[in-house]
């Protein structure tokens, strides 16, 4: 078993005057050789945009991308006629197959003016060149505190709220209770990250941004030191690894 625990301060962070991005991973300017990912998981940015601004139109290709709202909506509008607004406890997946041009945006009424904060992630698919889509699903009166939710998923051994093109990967969410603990699934890489509050994983206080990636720890108990939000992804490959 192998564990690391990358702490939200060592994030490297690209700032505007509209966006406040920390990158788990090397992302646009910020390249790192020994950071370009863990098992299949290529990004995980935490973002906080600002009202009335956001992604203008921009291409993506072969690449699923998973947004997870955590506060505030963002509207998403794509080349494929695809449009929604995405806000806390849905899930939203984003296959950018062949090619597609979309764009995100902290411009809907409910908003009130406050950012959106929400973390967006990045897996490569299985196969290259599909035909791209777009999927979302409400699992809000799933996330019962204390329980793990399939969030995402590829394998055929887990159903899920929504849908990836990548067997190997599936991503849970859990909200949790003072003092409510939950299991990490068994899986050759787990990458878990604290979205809100602290928890407690082998001996390590885990807080807001705080990520763990391990090798080899299912079975390890994740116990929440207050109210507490994770995301934790599980997969049995490496990028690359399936080529």
């Amino acid at each position: 078993m192998t564990l690391t625990v990358v702490r939200s301060a060592d994030r490297r962070r690209t700032v505007t005057d509209w966006l406040d991005s920390a990158h788990c991973f090397s992302f646009g300017d910020h390249y790192d050789p020994a950071n370009t990912h863990h098992g299949v998981l290529l990004a995980h940015n935490e973002d906080t945009v600002a009202h009335g601004r956001g992604f203008d139109t921009h291409p993506h290709r072969d690449t699923e991308i998973i947004t997870w709202v955590l506060s505030g909506s963002l509207v998403h509008q794509d080349s494929e006629g695809n449009a929604g607004v995405i806000y806390p406890g849905l899930a939203q997946r984003t296959s950018a197959g062949s090619g597609i041009l979309h764009s995100e945006r902290n411009d809907h009424l409910e908003t009130r003016g406050e950012p959106v904060r929400l973390i967006q992630m990045w897996v490569m698919p299985d196969d290259y060149g599909t035909d791209p889509d777009y999927a979302q699903h409400d699992i809000t009166d799933e996330l019962t505190p204390g329980r793990l939710v399939t969030l995402a998923s590829g394998s055929p051994h887990h159903d899920s709220a929504i849908r990836i093109a990548n067997a190997d990967a599936t991503l849970s969410v859990a909200r949790l209770a003072p003092d409510q603990q939950v299991t990490v699934p068994t899986a050759r890489f787990t990458h878990l990250f604290v979205a809100r509050g602290a928890v407690d994983v082998d001996g390590e206080r885990l807080t807001v941004g705080d990520t763990v990636r391990a090798e080899g720890i299912g079975g390890t108990v994740v116990r929440a030191a207050g109210d507490s939000e994770i995301l934790l992804w599980s997969m049995d490959a490496r990028l690359g690894e399936n080529l």
